[in-house]
């Protein structure tokens, strides 16, 4: 188990150096929220006054929803950096070293969630300086950040196993732009519930997407719901499970290929 998380921690930071080296990647996670606050912030805030955001100011209930898009927009890319990986031939070169094959495939979904969880610090003191309020505490702050990155952990694995199979650069770009909007304006990233088209509500309440959003809100809330806390973030963990379940077997076909 040591020798593992040693080799999943080793594979972790040589992802997160490549970042460092990339100070335009830093400075859009620093840029990218303060942009997305601010325009869906002025556009939409009027919008609370239809009613059912449980909240008297939109801030309130964006900023939830920005954390979790965001995660979603970082994570879907996962699959090019397996890509370039096995473009450079990094990848099987890795092959011939004891490291853990789950390792060699995760290791850029780890680097996600620390990302994530950066980022979504980021959103969070962002929307505290433009005014929101967060009455759950650091607690509620901590599921939402959690949540992110669970979500975050499932698109990156399923996104690797894309880029397992199919290979190619034009596909991954194709299917994350089909998905990417859709996934997030079927759910409660912007408006609430009661104000969604009955068919929008009863897609949202099987979206993963909206799970992590729900279970950030729900534990944020004045008085938490944990009952429903605890159900949308144990489905959240279980496709977790299973997504990286399912990128690792797409590993162990790409490796008997090679």
């Amino acid at each position: 188990m040591t020798e593992t998380l040693a080799q999943n921690w080793y594979m972790t930071q040589r992802q997160l150096k490549a970042i460092v080296r990339q100070p335009a990647y830093l400075v859009m996670m620093l840029v990218q929220p303060a942009i997305w606050l601010f325009l869906f912030g002025n556009l939409f805030k009027k919008v609370v006054e239809l009613g059912g955001f449980g909240t008297t100011t939109y801030l309130d209930y964006l900023v939830p929803g920005i954390v979790v898009m965001s995660a979603l927009s970082s994570s879907m890319w996962a699959g090019m950096g397996t890509l370039e990986e096995i473009e450079r031939g990094t990848l099987n070169r890795f092959l011939t070293t004891p490291v853990s094959r789950g390792a060699l495939m995760n290791a850029n979904v780890v680097q996600n969630g620390v990302s994530t969880a950066l980022q979504s610090v980021i959103i969070v003191l962002f929307g505290k300086l433009g005014g929101a309020d967060y009455p759950g505490g650091v607690t509620g702050l901590l599921v939402l950040i959690l949540a992110s990155v669970l979500l975050g952990a499932i698109f990156g694995a399923l996104s690797n196993a894309m880029g397992m199979l199919v290979r190619q650069r034009e596909s991954i770009i194709g299917v994350n732009t089909f998905l990417m909007l859709p996934l997030t304006f079927l759910s409660t990233a912007f408006m609430a519930p009661a104000q969604m088209p009955g068919w929008m509500q009863a897609i949202a309440d099987w979206n993963p997407v909206n799970w992590a959003m729900v279970a950030g809100r729900s534990a944020m809330a004045d008085s938490p719901d944990w009952g429903l806390v605890l159900s949308r973030g144990g489905g959240l963990l279980v496709l977790t499970v299973v997504a990286v379940w399912l990128s690792t077997r797409t590993f162990r076909s790409y490796q008997k290929s090679v």
